[in-house]
């Protein structure tokens, strides 16, 4: 089980099933929530509803509204924060992780295909299928020095956070 101090950024393109996963992680560690898209400007988020996606500069001033969020979380202690972020390049990942004490990693991958059905069928967001190739192409999964765990979303929410959240005495990158 995570300690207090740590921050579980839940990371991936559109259609991973981010929000899910954190919003069951965090109901199941007691932990607080920070959902990314609701730190998007408004001009972020009408570009993306017309299909167009964000820029580095773009997406700079929204990594440091959810990075403040989190200092600001920490500081007012308690349990475990949980943020869905896509955060798709190292860069985003560093950014965010400047701002936490400890930060794990849940990487939520899956098929162009799947995550194109997911999309294509979800209603009231703002992100459609049309940004799919290009956050896949923006995307860098992290490595096994950025302490994250890789899972595919071919499986139910319950089975991603058990893996997730199980220690390997094999890795010490799995384990918290």
């Amino acid at each position: 089980m995570p300690d207090q101090a740590t921050v579980i950024l839940v990371m991936g393109v559109s259609g991973c099933g981010k929000s899910s996963v954190a919003t069951e992680l965090v109901d199941r560690i007691g932990g607080r929530l920070i959902e990314g898209d609701a730190f998007h400007p408004p001009e972020n988020i009408a570009r993306m509803a017309a299909g167009q996606p964000l820029d580095d500069a773009m997406r700079g001033p929204w990594l440091d509204r959810i990075a403040s969020e989190i200092t600001a979380l920490q500081k007012a202690g308690g349990s475990p924060i949980v943020v869905a972020c896509s955060a798709l390049k190292r860069a985003y990942r560093d950014r965010l992780r400047s701002a936490a004490r400890a930060m794990r990693i849940l990487c939520l991958v899956g098929s162009e295909d799947v995550l194109r059905q997911r999309l294509e069928t979800r209603e009231g967001h703002f992100i459609k299928a049309d940004l799919l190739a290009s956050q896949l192409a923006t995307l860098e999964v992290p490595g096994p020095d950025e302490g994250a765990r890789v899972i595919d979303i071919d499986q139910p929410i319950d089975a991603i956070i058990d893996r997730f959240l199980e220690k390997s005495a094999n890795s010490p990158v799995d384990g918290f």
